[in-house]
């Protein structure tokens, strides 16, 4: 099957005039396929809320973290990932599983919504990596350098930033109103407009990329002084275990990155020059779908990992135990007596106000 014929004048205009024609962009051509991919986008979009959410839910409501710069862009990062799993889960199903596009203005606004989520996810997890430069290469002056109304002013301008690229299709910058060849893997979208976005992208991952590699090698030439002058001492082999955890983590974040977004890229890459099979186009569905798990890992990494948000975890589980003891059926003498370390504790469990 070759491809869609997207520089056709009559195919161009008719977007205009007849509505959208998906029938080049349906890749589902049976039930068991339309079935498998309702459930996973379901399935991974419906973890993905609840996770952000959850994440966002933590941070808000203590007044200590969300002052914090870090868990400021980490709770911009939930947000972005938030959005993304909603309306890339929604306007996946509805296109490929339903084979419904609706209108112009209807599909394009849908479109830029997933396009803003995914690139401000980018943004913040760019601001993050900033922001552990920082920490970790002037740490004296880190709090001087990286306060909270900068934090702030760098996120507003960000997301409108990200907010005005992504929407530009649906203020006219589409192959409807160009009269320009349209993007076979999308719908509307004018080739040239898809390749700027390709551009600013790789330009995020880039810059991420190369910031957390310095990092990791910052905290290599740490463990290397570390290992050959201070690991006789308690403290030199507690922050020796730091430097290695931390590596860790940098190694992570860096191949879910280049495990969830190359894929995409590539074969997005692909299209602006070559015709594509169905085939191809079937293989970029599922690939698209890695950024959504991309969104659903990032809270594991930056949030679940935080000791701060994993402790007010702790804290809320235990504040639940408590509210089901004394909710709940009361214990006969003996079995107050066993759990008298646990009532301490719940006694003294307070969640940040």
């Amino acid at each position: 099957m070759s491809g869609c014929d997207t520089e056709n004048p009559a195919n161009i205009s008719k977007c205009n005039t007849q509505g959208i024609d998906i029938q080049c962009y349906i890749i589902l051509d049976s039930h068991a396929k339309k079935m498998f991919v309702a459930v996973l986008c379901i399935a991974v979009g419906s973890f993905c809320i609840l996770e952000n959410s959850l994440a966002i839910y933590m941070i808000w409501t203590s007044a200590r973290l969300r002052k914090k710069p870090t868990y400021i862009f980490i709770t911009s990062l939930a947000v972005a990932d938030l959005l993304a799993s909603v309306i890339f889960s929604y306007s996946f199903v509805d296109f490929h599983v339903f084979h419904s596009a609706g209108t112009l203005v209807t599909f394009l606004f849908k479109l830029s919504g997933v396009c803003t989520s995914f690139t401000a996810s980018l943004g913040s997890l760019l601001l993050t990596a900033f922001d552990r430069y920082i920490c970790i290469n002037k740490p004296g002056k880190y709090k001087a350098i990286m306060t909270r109304k900068r934090a702030l002013l760098a996120l507003v301008i960000m997301w409108t930033t990200t907010t005005f690229i992504s929407f530009l299709p649906l203020m006219g910058v589409n192959c409807c109103q160009l009269q320009s060849s349209c993007s076979e893997l999308f719908p509307l979208i004018d080739n040239r407009y898809l390749a700027s976005w390709i551009v600013l992208v790789m330009v995020l991952l880039c810059l991420i990329i190369s910031a957390y590699s310095l990092i990791l090698w910052k905290v290599h030439r740490h463990s290397l002084y570390m290992e050959n002058y201070n690991t006789q001492t308690r403290q030199g082999k507690s922050r020796l275990r730091i430097d290695i955890k931390l590596a860790k983590t940098l190694i992570l974040v860096l191949v879910v990155l280049v495990f969830g977004w190359s894929p995409a890229l590539v074969l997005m890459m692909h299209s602006l020059n070559n015709p594509l099979l169905k085939s191809t186009r079937t293989i970029f569905a599922f690939c698209s779908t890695l950024c959504l798990i991309n969104s659903m890992v990032n809270p594991m990494i930056y949030a679940w990992r935080s000791r701060d948000l994993r402790s007010k975890i702790i804290r809320g589980l235990r504040k639940c135990k408590c509210l089901l003891r004394f909710t709940g059926k009361q214990p006969d003498p003996e079995e107050a007596l066993n759990n008298t370390g646990l009532e301490s504790t719940c006694e003294n469990t307070e969640c940040d106000s």
